[in-house]
């Protein structure tokens, strides 16, 4: 008796929901928008329509469309009055917004990860800051992809070791908020002839290996603070030339 209430109930409960099928065009669309945001693809400022998109997507404008709503309420991006979105541009406030919470949401991240990290975890972060070392060796035109998605996967390998499965999501939204930005700073870093900043990685990965979490967590806001302060400046230059 039991058993055939329970079978009526799953029967009732089938019939008022979706079956779960593949990946759908919007999701893989709002994954790749999402990817080349974080990657800094797009730049600050930058108007995105929903032709265009869905022409470069080879899509139609629909998945596009319901995409970048998701990608609105995640305020990755801005909606403009003729229906097009754009990337939010660079201004003091917004910098000083996100390096305050990234430095709060991902310093406590690395805190945590500092008591948990094994040493397998540490040698694959290891293995990625050498990734970086031969691609910094290499005599040709710098390859800011590469770069960015090492950068990403060294951080995010230490993140998903804190134990937390609340903060990761907002971690990713505030890299989804931060890609455009970073994107900047590394260009500008390379303008203006800057050294390999590797060395702020090591800090963090003699840290984690320590299992100091205050000394993590300070390496890490030195990491993540750098970019930011170098675009608030060149922002400062820029509006006293005006």
């Amino acid at each position: 008796m039991q058993r055939a209430a329970v079978e009526r109930n799953n029967e009732v409960i089938a019939a008022q929901l979706a079956p779960v099928g593949r990946e759908t065009v919007q999701d893989r669309v709002y994954s790749e928008l999402r990817r080349a945001l974080i990657g800094g693809l797009f730049e600050p400022s930058q108007v995105l329509t929903i032709r265009g998109l869905a022409d470069a997507l080879v899509t139609s404008t629909m998945p596009v469309r319901e995409a970048l709503g998701r990608l609105i309420t995640e305020k990755a991006l801005e909606a403009l009055p003729n229906r097009s979105v754009r990337v939010p541009p660079i201004t003091l406030e917004r910098i000083d917004d996100l390096l305050r919470a990234r430095a709060l949401i991902e310093g406590e991240a690395i805190a945590l990860a500092a008591t948990r990290m094994d040493p397998r975890q540490i040698a694959t972060i290891e293995t990625i800051l050498g990734e970086w070392d031969e691609m910094r060796a290499l005599k040709h035109k710098k390859d800011v992809d590469r770069e960015v998605t090492l950068n990403q996967s060294f951080h995010f390998e230490i993140y998903r070791a804190c134990g937390s499965a609340v903060l990761i999501p907002m971690i990713e939204s505030l890299w989804l908020q931060s890609g455009p930005c970073i994107r900047v700073a590394i260009y500008a870093f390379s303008e203006a002839g800057e050294v390999d900043t590797a060395h702020y990685h090591r800090s963090i990965v003699a840290a984690l290996a320590a299992q100091d979490a205050q000394a993590a967590r300070e390496a890490l806001v030195a990491d993540i603070s750098r970019p930011f302060a170098f675009l608030r400046d060149k922002l400062k230059l820029t509006a006293k030339a005006e």
